[in-house]
């Protein structure tokens, strides 16, 4: 009685799969214990969009680990005297993805703290940064920032923020470092001296806020896990021997055109995800976003009653290539975590958005599903990061 239960389950969600989403597009659902529960076009390997994230967050943990931090290093390049550095100010990264107008302010602010208000030279990078998520290769755009040009919106989080640090009754003054752009004198051929690290916040909680919004960030960032093609191979290595060839990467983010990855492939590594995260006593909730809650992609999908907080997962778009993916897995009752994937290939995105949309409401109605066990962390990204000022002051 129960497997014909079964069986009829998997024909109605056959069939509703057909119904909903189209024959002929890629759906794979499968139980915590590895029942497959439907499998259409599941071993089809297609553009998946962002969904290529999952497998480069997976290698970043692998590699970094949780609570790897991202340094970015603020050096003097000539002699300090009263509140003015007599040279160039060197920025040092290794690759921090999430330095931002925000960050640049509490790095000015703590200068100024320290003493220094004044750059004879310039803003000078040792290596091409990421700064508000575009490539900075001159530093042109952070030294306006720290010149005291950011955004209003920036400067009012990290003045709530250092008040909140210091419990300070007097809001702080907009933190500027001025630069006169002077040609580097004989003084800044001395040793480059540490000022300030800059220490981002823990890859976990970098990876989730990236994720959420699912930021395009993530294609340089595919660097410090070793690059695509190491990505792609530690993919390969997560999933069942014949699923190894339905996963290619040609970027870490999702916007190459080769990148192919089928549904039932994607489940594997979303489980290898969730395998990976368990070792540090993490879960997919602590890294993906969580429908109806969590800002960015899936803060309007699913947020009906019954539906919010049930569904955790990952989006990809990609019109050019007429994708659109929904991965993800749903706690319920009876079967454990339920883990499903659905890549749609040419369907114009709304039509196949509403279609998912359609599909895992019905999935949900059908399934006895509890919420995740998720309370969002509500604090902003700077109240994560830290700074180590070195010894050396201005005061000299």
């Amino acid at each position: 009685m129960a497997a014909s239960t079964a069986a009829a389950g998997q024909g109605s969600l056959a069939h509703l799969a057909r119904s909903v989403l189209g024959a002929g597009q890629g759906v794979y659902i499968e139980s915590a214990d590895g029942t497959v529960l439907l499998a259409q076009a599941a071993e089809k390997p297609v553009h998946p969009a962002s969904v290529s994230k999952v497998p480069t967050t997976l290698a970043l943990l692998r590699k970094l680990g949780p609570d790897h931090r991202f340094t970015t290093t603020f050096l003097a390049a000539g002699s300090l005297h009263d509140d003015t550095l007599d040279g160039d100010l060197v920025v040092a990264s290794d690759g921090d993805p999430y330095f931002v107008d925000e960050n640049a302010l509490l790095v000015t602010a703590r200068l100024n703290q320290i003493g220094l208000r004044h750059v004879t030279g310039s803003l000078r990078p040792q290596a091409p940064l990421t700064f508000d998520w575009q490539p900075d290769e001159r530093a042109a755009r952070l030294q306006q920032a720290m010149s005291g040009q950011a955004p209003s919106t920036a400067w009012d989080a990290v003045r709530t923020q250092l008040m909140s640090d210091d419990a300070q009754r007097t809001p702080p003054t907009l933190p500027a470092l001025r630069f006169d752009g002077a040609l580097p004198g004989a003084a800044s051929l001395q040793p480059a001296q540490s000022l300030l690290v800059h220490r981002s916040q823990p890859l976990l909680e970098l990876a989730k806020q990236l994720n959420d919004y699912s930021n395009n960030v993530f294609k340089p960032l595919a660097d410090a896990a070793g690059g695509a093609s190491a990505v792609e191979a530690l993919a390969r290595s997560a999933v069942p021997d014949v699923m190894r060839e339905e996963i290619t990467l040609g970027d870490g983010a999702g916007t190459d055109g080769r990148n192919r990855l089928s549904p039932r492939a994607a489940v594997k590594l979303l489980r290898a995800l969730e395998q990976e995260l368990t070792r540090s006593g993490h879960a997919l909730v602590d890294i993906l976003p969580v429908a109806g809650i969590d800002a960015g992609t899936l803060h309007d999908r699913f947020n009906a009653p019954g539906q919010v907080g049930r569904v955790v997962g990952k989006t990809g778009t990609f019109g050019d290539y007429g994708a659109s993916a929904l991965i993800g897995a749903i706690p319920t009752r009876d079967r454990g975590t339920v883990y499903f994937a659905i890549l749609n290939h040419g369907v114009p995105v709304p039509i196949a958005r509403d279609r998912q949309n359609r599909f895992i409401a019905a999935l949900l109605a059908r399934l006895q599903t509890v919420p995740w066990n998720y309370r969002p962390d509500s604090r902003p990204a700077i109240a994560r990061a830290l700074l180590d000022v070195a010894s050396t002051s201005t005061q000299q």
